[in-house]
């Protein structure tokens, strides 16, 4: 067995425990897929925790006792190594469950939520050394009527699995292939923040981007760009991700067939210099954790999963956007 095909079994094997009410099997899945000491850096207000009985106690147990019948629905699943050499995990799906009780001094609702979740884990002898964990907290808070911003730019509808059903990556993928769908992710992100738009020709014209719920989700690349531009268009010395122009890198970038991600913890960073999601300027150098995954069809991205931190960057701001909603 390869070692992207034992990473990926590993990957699974330890979400297959979140489909259904197990604790035993869930405090197994933990021990058996984090390593005694790996690092876990989760959103804003979990962050920062170390080892599997922190990450049980800090982030799963919360979950766990709030959402009842939590269970995770996975969409993509993909394995592979890194720009640095390094093994690694990665996927996205959703969180589903009824919000019983207080999770991050929210008020439960007692209906059926989802959160959006997406996750980056550092692979060594088939364990989890180092993880990263991406929760759309300001979608479920749209969801349950407690957003304490102006809604966004974008429709806030559920997001949507790879329109081909074929996210799980289980089969070993073409090499070429992948290699192919790694230059054209990294040449699109080279073009990110320039005066000509030059990540334009890697996009389909009707590419799906399903943003943060902070942002929204846009079809389309005329849509996008209504966004993509006043963004960059808020912050001064743009930056990050593959630039040497600033501090903040991708902690991965790997492509396994036609799919490709990135992250960063943080990824982004500019001066906040202009209004942005109705703040106005702070004069921050805001550091933004962001992670992408990428479909593409043919030599064109045609989906785009985003996640970006809204609550750590916000905090950054001086607005503790949990806090304001725990009040509604």
């Amino acid at each position: 067995m390869s070692t992207r095909a034992r990473n990926l079994d590993a990957y699974r094997t330890f979400w297959s425990a979140f489909t259904h009410p197990d604790s035993a099997a869930q405090r197994h899945a933990v021990a058996d897929f984090f390593a005694p000491g790996a690092d876990f850096n989760a959103s804003h207000p979990i962050n920062d925790l170390s080892g599997a009985a922190s990450i049980t106690s800090g982030f799963l147990t919360p979950l766990l006792d709030a959402f009842e019948g939590l269970y995770f629905r996975p969409d993509i699943q993909i394995g592979g190594t890194g720009y640095d050499g390094a093994d690694w995990v990665s996927g996205m799906g959703h969180l589903v469950g009824t919000f019983r009780k207080p999770w991050c001094g929210i008020a439960p609702t007692d209906k059926l939520v989802t959160i959006r979740l997406g996750d980056f884990h550092r692979m060594e002898n088939g364990q989890a050394i180092e993880s990263f964990v991406y929760l759309d907290i300001p979608e479920l808070l749209i969801q349950i009527g407690r957003y304490p911003l102006p809604l966004p730019q974008g429709t806030t509808t559920q997001v949507f699995g790879p329109a081909t059903h074929d996210g799980l990556q289980g089969d070993a993928s073409d090499p070429e292939r992948s290699a192919q769908t790694y230059q054209i992710m990294t040449d699109m992100l080279a073009g990110l923040a320039t005066k000509d738009e030059a990540w334009r020709p890697y996009w389909h014209p009707n590419m799906m981007w399903y943003g943060p719920a902070s942002f929204g989700r846009f079809v389309g690349i005329e849509e996008f760009q209504k966004f993509q531009v006043p963004f960059e268009a808020a912050f001064e010395g743009w930056g990050g991700g593959m630039s040497p122009h600033t501090p903040t890198k991708h902690f991965t970038r790997f492509a396994d067939g036609d799919y490709s991600c990135i992250g960063g913890w943080p990824s982004l960073q500019g001066t906040h210099a202009k209004p942005y999601l109705g703040f106005e300027p702070t004069g921050v150098t805001t550091r933004f954790r962001v992670c992408d995954w990428y479909r593409l069809e043919g030599d064109k991205i045609i989906e785009n999963w985003v996640f970006v931190d809204i609550p750590d960057a916000l905090l950054q701001w001086g607005y503790d956007m949990i806090a304001e909603a725990a009040k509604i």
